[in-house]
């Protein structure tokens, strides 16, 4: 297993634009991280704009720009953009519908609205972590106000337990539930309050604290612990609890990465209770939150962590835009062919290759045919292809791409009699990078129709 010192790597810098989104007024205490990114930023020469999400929008003129409700000017947003998503996003749909339109339009997200969503629920965020094997305390949900019986029975624990609804942070919305007279006085209250509310139970670990662990791009940057508030049973910095800095296990390191990994968050604090034995038993994962606060973990390890957040989307490489999911065979337009059966292929790394048939090479001009059309364009090069059949030379022509409504230009085919197999096109992982694609292996035509061959 790597070593805790191998989870930390100096990044290449490059100026970038950077939007911070939120729903917070500026004098909120809420609203501190988001200051601390705007304040960073400007430190270190990036462009920052705020974004209130209240009255936002986004227009095309040329490039694309957003603008706050108030303002005339706006910011202009691109692939060179990185949008930082705080937490007051999720309350509204149509503040998460803004990140849809940035993800369309290829900024790169921190966090995606998958993300936001998946960790703004306990229970969606509850069964991720499920899916990849991690140890939680017990969950079960309250689907109404005359299920609670059930429910208890279902979570099958003792006095005390903890209740809370699904979505809420910073300790608001967490109850401690000593008795069944308790929760059913509670249940009813709640319900006759809001119909609609959502509400789960879940096993009371008692402890003295908790860790709170932040992750940027797999790697955890800081860890800390949180006391118990005295008088409470909650350790949100928020809500008083004091904090210091705390050393994770190699366990605890991997059980963190693989939680952060579990709803895809690329800067997210990952909360635990440490088992007994930390070393080799694993820790109770209690939430991953997408919106990570700075003020307590700054206090806590004297690091500047917002800077180094900053730092590590200034390389290029850590900035990645949101896919599209597309199906392993789609149809792509090639000119002067059109309309073509591509397969979708992750393993491919070289090239992608186009049927074709009858080639000539006279000098540095390519003759070949392709569904009876035959044509003449220059040679760019060539290369050997090695697979299950042995070693095969591949000459390289380059033609224009469509794909989904979007051209992409010119791009470099290899070319190869494709006769035994069921597409005119195989894609490689570098195409599908540019088209901004993720293949479900499942299904077919999720993005294209067949229709335009079959008719």
């Amino acid at each position: 297993m790597e070593k805790f010192k191998s989870f930390i790597t100096e990044e290449k810098e490059e100026k970038y634009r950077i939007l911070v989104i939120s729903a917070e007024p500026d004098n909120n205490k809420m609203f501190h991280t988001a200051q601390r990114v705007t304040d960073e930023a400007e430190k270190l020469g990036h462009d920052v704009y705020v974004v209130k999400v209240e009255g936002a929008s986004i227009i095309y003129d040329t490039g694309y720009k957003i603008f706050n409700a108030d303002d005339k000017k706006g910011f202009e947003i691109g692939n060179d953009t990185v949008a930082i998503v705080r937490g007051s996003v999720r309350l509204k749909k149509s503040y998460l519908d803004l990140l849809t339109q940035l993800e369309k339009i290829g900024v790169c997200m921190v966090n995606s609205r998958e993300t936001v969503e998946v960790s703004s629920d306990k229970y969606r965020t509850y069964v991720k972590l499920q899916d990849y094997g991690l140890n939680q305390p017990k969950t079960v949900l309250i689907p109404n106000a005359d299920t609670w019986e059930q429910a208890l029975e279902s979570l099958d624990s003792k006095f005390p337990i903890i209740m809370k609804t699904l979505e809420g942070s910073k300790g608001i919305g967490v109850l401690f539930i000593e008795s069944e007279r308790q929760i059913e006085s509670l249940v009813q209250l709640l319900y006759n309050q809001n119909d609609d509310v959502d509400l789960l139970i879940q096993e009371y670990i008692k402890t003295d604290g908790d860790i709170r662990v932040i992750v940027l791009g797999g790697k955890v940057i800081a860890s800390m612990k949180r006391d118990v508030v005295e008088g409470d049973f909650r350790s949100n910095v928020s809500q008083g609890a004091k904090v210091e800095e705390y050393k994770l296990t190699e366990l605890e390191v991997e059980q963190c990465l693989l939680a952060a990994k579990a709803i895809d968050g690329s800067w997210t604090a990952v909360d635990f209770i440490p088992s007994k034995n930390p070393k080799k038993d694993p820790p109770y994962i209690l939430e991953v939150n997408h919106s990570p606060g700075s003020e307590g973990i700054e206090k806590a390890t004297g690091k500047n962590i917002v800077k180094e957040v900053i730092d590590f989307y200034a390389n290029p490489d850590n900035r990645y835009s949101v896919p599209t999911q597309c199906g392993w065979e789609e149809i792509v337009t090639v000119k002067p062919f059109g309309d073509l059966t591509a397969k979708f292929d992750t393993g491919n790394a070289r090239y992608p290759v186009l049927h074709a048939e009858d080639i000539e090479i006279s000098g540095k001009k390519i003759t070949f045919n392709h569904g009876g059309k035959t044509i003449t364009t220059k040679l760019v090069g060539d290369y050997v292809s090695i697979t299950g059949g042995g070693e095969d030379k591949r000459y390289l022509v380059d033609l224009e791409f469509e794909f989904a409504g979007s051209s992409y230009g010119e791009i470099t085919f290899g070319l190869d009699n494709r006769d035994d197999f069921n597409t005119d096109v195989l894609l490689n992982r570098k195409t599908m990078r540019m088209l901004n694609v993720m293949v479900n292996p499942q299904r077919k035509y999720i993005v294209t129709t067949k229709y335009v061959l079959d008719k």
